[in-house]
């Protein structure tokens, strides 16, 4: 996995999170707090060294990707997303995919803006980066978006780009209000990728 992971695009930047983020984080969350009723967003310098602490930890693990997300026309940071549960399945030997040294599926999400870069190109474009490195680069077969059940504009947001709805998991994770959350649970497949992709495309045209 590589750690140094930087993805650049017209109007962003994902670059490595680490723990010099903290303070720009932290900042970007102060603005409107009310924006993450559905989503675990850190609030306080205290919350958001916890979260780029475990972030850091999953990367050490193997299992995440987490990135700051730098909005190149002023340098701001503009929140955080990455890729999680990335899992290395074992394929055996005799099998195409025997021996492959890049992870077969993961999961996109933790994804978070501060108030000046909602309903902008940002997290279209976040979007496309990380997904055309997923599909393109690591080669993977799937990648999985969950979201609150009760976020609409999330859902809505998963489905306008092409992730397909699979369901619902009850009780799947912790709300952001500390109550078991139910998560609406959407895909990407391989073979799926090229249309969404134009769909990325035409958003961000």
């Amino acid at each position: 996995m590589d750690d140094n992971l930087t993805l650049t695009g017209k109007h962003i930047r994902l670059e490595p999170l680490g723990l010099h983020h903290v303070d720009a984080l932290a900042a970007a969350s102060a603005v409107e707090p009310s924006l993450y009723q559905w989503s675990s967003v850190p609030q306080g310098k205290a919350e958001t060294i916890k979260y780029v602490e475990t972030a850091l930890a999953w990367r050490d693990a193997g299992t995440a990707v987490p990135f700051a997300i730098v909005r190149l026309q002023d340098n701001a940071i503009a929140g955080s997303t990455r890729f999680f549960d990335i899992e290395h399945w074992p394929w055996p030997p005799g099998y195409p995919l025997h021996g492959r040294s890049t992870p077969d599926v993961c999961e996109i999400g933790y994804t978070w803006l501060t108030r000046s870069a909602i309903r902008t190109p940002i997290n279209t474009e976040a979007k496309l980066l990380m997904l055309t490195y997923a599909f393109e680069s690591w080669q993977m077969l799937r990648v999985c978006l969950h979201t609150d059940v009760r976020n609409a504009r999330s859902r809505a947001a998963i489905e306008r780009i092409g992730g397909r709805f699979e369901g619902i998991l009850r009780a799947h994770r912790l709300a952001s209000d500390n109550t078991p959350r139910d998560s609406a649970r959407f895909s990407i497949l391989a073979a799926e990728w090229p249309d969404v992709k134009q769909r990325l495309l035409q958003c961000l045209q």
